[in-house]
């Protein structure tokens, strides 16, 4: 159950295969390298509980920089490679990270950097910044004394604005090589293994796509690993590399529909025996052509960064509940309850809890911690649904108005902040507006300063005032003017009503 012993039973299995290259890594190699890296945290003076960071893009010595922090029971923060200096100096200093590696191709950002982090660069010179290659390559590969479960520590924005850092309980068992609860639903339920040859499509600082990675690694199998997705290089990867499992969100799904018949037709996926999709939720039609497409392979889980419950259904058992992101598996209990946290019964709307013994923590916010317990210490992701008879989830809202674009999720909050900081800006509403590939885009409802000529011209200051200080996800893809923005005497914005407009929804003021 981990990449050390897979080195010692299968050394000379690609543990990582990149797709757009062929470059193999075998488990040997990998955990040599991870080795090497555990010995440079240590000499770098990193002690188990330490926080190490990566603001990297997709490269095979991602995974034996993050086995090496787990190795070394160091916490170690993924970081967005589309984030500015200013969105990495802040999670820099507010996970409290000693060490940052960064790649070079993201050094115009990095070389901003003021966070107070020992500076290494991998795969290209920045400047101000140490080698990382250099670092590993001077470690002797064998393990450290002192090896201990370490685990990711990552960031999800919040309803404040801030990115806010999710700490989960550390492993019960500080054996670098126990299972995990990871390990076991994708063994259980979604039969993955040593067989496994598993397509990663999404950017490793991702909490799904790295934390799957990792437990197929766990579990033996090998990772094809795309630099950045493509729809039809996803196909062939497929087909040159035999995959029969990957994760998806529906974005890539829609792209690859939208391909044309010749094109679609021309790879084999026959080899696909577990799609796994999640991040978002997926319309009922694209899911329905997917399965008609690659046939029922297309299973899907409903968690958060958080951790705190899942679920999961296979593509058989959706046919016959269209629209369930499935039953609660592990060992998290599910419960549908109203705003005072009573229990409700099958089909009735409410907010999505999770019952376990061990939950998570928002890093440095008792409050927001606090705000996602009910009274019973139930936690919930802010999300609204409801359970059949059987138990199957069906969720119908999204948490606080968050806007999921393209399976990333993006908080108006820290998008208002920043905009209504401009002059000729008197308020401004940030809602999610329908998109046929992203599944929605973010827009920005915008009331001018009095006197200011709203138009094409302000829009577009606005747009580059944006590009300035937020990353390009969370720049709008459509900014909007309206007279007056709707509130109440106390200053509450009715966003629902903002929102449901361009979604062609009835709405009023309650």
């Amino acid at each position: 159950m981990h990449p050390t012993r897979h080195a010692e039973t299968t050394p000379d299995k690609p543990a990582i295969i990149v797709a757009e290259t062929g470059e193999a890594v075998s488990y040997a190699a990998l955990n040599r390298r991870s080795n090497q890296a555990a010995q440079w945290f240590r000499a770098d003076g990193l002690q188990p509980g330490d926080r190490v960071a990566f603001f990297m893009e997709n490269t095979p010595d991602y995974f034996a920089l993050v086995w090496g922090a787990q190795r070394s029971g160091l916490l170690f923060v993924a970081i967005s490679s589309k984030l500015t200096a200013p969105e990495v100096d802040y999670i820099l200093a507010d996970s409290g990270a000693q060490l940052l590696v960064a790649s070079g191709a993201l050094g115009a950002v990095a070389e901003a950097l003021t966070a107070a982090v020992k500076r290494y660069s991998h795969g290209g010179a920045i400047a101000g910044f140490d080698a990382a290659e250099t670092a590993l390559d001077r470690q002797p590969a064998t393990p450290i004394a002192d090896e201990s479960a370490g685990t990711a520590m990552l960031y999800s924005s919040g309803t404040t604005g801030r990115p806010k850092g999710i700490r989960r309980p550390p492993p019960l068992d500080p054996a670098i090589d126990a299972p995990t609860p990871l390990t076991m639903i994708a063994s259980l339920f979604f039969g993955l293994g040593p067989q496994t040859v598993y397509l990663s499509t999404a950017p490793l600082y991702h909490a799904a796509p790295l934390a799957w990675t990792m437990t197929v690694q766990m579990l033996g199998g090998t990772i094809v690993l795309m630099h950045h997705f493509e729809p039809e290089a996803a196909l062939a990867a497929i087909e040159r590399y035999r995959c029969n499992a990957g994760q998806f969100v529906p974005t890539h799904f829609v792209r690859m529909l939208k391909l044309p018949d010749n094109v679609r037709s021309r790879y084999d996926v026959s080899s696909m025996q577990c799609a796994i999709h999640a991040a978002a939720p997926c319309p009922v039609p694209v899911k329905q052509a997917m399965i008609a497409w690659w046939g029922p392979v297309i299973d899907e889980y409903y968690a958060g960064t958080e951790g705190n419950g899942f679920t999961a259904i296979k593509a058989a058992d959706w046919l016959a509940r269209p629209g369930s992101v499935g039953r609660a598996i592990g060992e998290a209990k599910l419960h549908i309850c109203d705003e005072d946290g009573n229990a409700l019964p099958p089909r009735q709307e409410g907010l999505v809890f999770f019952e376990a013994e061990r939950q998570f923590e928002y890093h440095n916010d008792p409050a927001k911690t606090a705000e996602s317990r009910n009274r019973h210490g139930w936690s919930t992701l802010g999300d609204v649904g409801w359970v059949d008879d059987d138990g199957y989830l069906y969720l119908t809202d999204r948490k606080s108005f968050m806007i999921i674009s393209g399976g990333v999720n993006i908080y108006p909050q820290e998008i208002e902040n920043h905009l209504v900081t401009h002059p000729s800006v008197a308020d401004v509403a940030v809602v999610g507006a329908p998109h046929d590939e992203m599944g929605e885009q973010v827009v920005a409802v915008i009331q001018p300063m009095a006197g200011i000529e709203p138009g094409a011209a302000l829009a577009d200051e606005l747009t580059a005032f944006c590009r300035q200080s937020l990353s390009g996800v969370k720049t709008p893809r459509r900014i909007d003017f309206v007279e007056e923005l709707p509130r109440h005497p106390t200053g509450k914005l009715y966003k629902r009503l903002i929102r449901d407009r361009y979604w062609g929804k009835e709405s009023r003021i309650v």
